[in-house]
């Protein structure tokens, strides 16, 4: 039913591009959105992990928001993922997603530094959820967030909260079945992590993916080709994950060296001059750009 509404595909999600004073660089956001479309992403995504999230300011984060609506005009779905650390922050920034026409919302877990057990975050999420304009995701990814909900806590919100509708999983694909079959379908679940897994992803039930910009051509191909059920395609969806999986790897080793070389590899496909990075992060070494140009070198042979 969920996928039927046009829940599916690629979506990348945006980096957030800074300026040498700092800012964000509208230029560079702009050409993100205008590669993905070119790239044939089946829509878009913002403000989540890849956005560096944490580091914009609230201001920024309206912008961010704002300028991916803008740029998109229409063309492709968006999805926003909504930061904040109480339930009234994040329902505010539903709405300003909903009046800027997000298709839907990615809903993070409250970073206040606090412990908080299941069945708060259980609360939170339906709190929101029951005063969203907009079918709403949820982002389960303890590995890199710190807290999040056990299947059967997702199993539950599902239940008790029928808006949340969809889930951005960062688990395996075994553990992304498992989920699946638990909930029986009421949500439409995309994967993340970079596009790991990609084909047994989609062979679990998995509607899409939400990978980062710099492979998002390659990454909709294989989606496209993992839908016909012909052999032919799934082989040849699985060629190009093999080719493609070592760059992956290599990016998805943290969180901040997803964020240090992926943004690098971004930038130089989109002709970004140079990167400037908002602290705290990752500094690239020699050794790690010589190790990105030999992983990216595939990009181009699977154009």
């Amino acid at each position: 039913m969920v996928e039927a509404a046009g829940f599916r595909g690629v979506y990348p999600m945006l980096y957030a591009f800074f300026d040498a004073r700092g800012g964000l660089d509208r230029a560079a956001m702009r050409a993100q959105v205008d590669y993905c479309v070119a790239s044939g992403a089946h829509g878009i995504a913002a403000l989540g992990l890849g956005t560096e999230v944490s580091k914009l300011s609230a201001a920024e984060r309206r912008l961010v928001m704002e300028w991916a609506a803008e740029d998109l005009r229409g063309r492709l779905p968006l999805a926003i993922t909504v930061f904040g650390a109480t339930p009234a922050e994040q329902v505010a920034f539903v709405r300003a997603a909903a009046l800027r026409g997000a298709d839907w919302v990615i809903l993070q877990p409250p970073q206040t530094g606090e412990p908080i057990t299941e069945d708060r975050l259980i609360d939170f999420f339906g709190v929101i959820a029951d005063a969203s304009p907009l079918p709403v995701a949820i982002q389960n990814a303890p590995q890199y967030i710190g807290v999040g909900l056990s299947r059967a806590g997702l199993d539950r919100l599902s239940r008790d909260h029928p808006n949340v509708r969809l889930l951005k999983a960062e688990g395996s694909a075994v553990e992304t079945r498992a989920l699946i079959e638990l909930t029986e379908g009421r949500m439409a679940v995309f994967q993340g992590r970079g596009g790991m897994e990609f084909p047994d992803v989609m062979r679990a039930g998995c509607v899409g993916m939400i990978p980062s910009v710099e492979s998002c051509h390659v990454q909709a191909r294989i989606f496209e080709l993992m839908q016909t059920g012909r052999p032919e395609d799934e082989a040849e969806a699985e060629r190009l994950y093999a080719a493609l999986a070592p760059l992956i790897m290599f990016l998805m080793q943290s969180v901040d060296q997803f964020l240090c070389y992926g943004k690098r590899l971004t930038a130089e496909r989109l002709g970004i001059a140079a990167v400037h990075d908002r602290a705290p992060a990752q500094a690239p070494t020699p050794f790690g750009l010589a190790s990105l140009a030999r992983h990216a070198r595939v990009l181009e042979r699977l154009a």
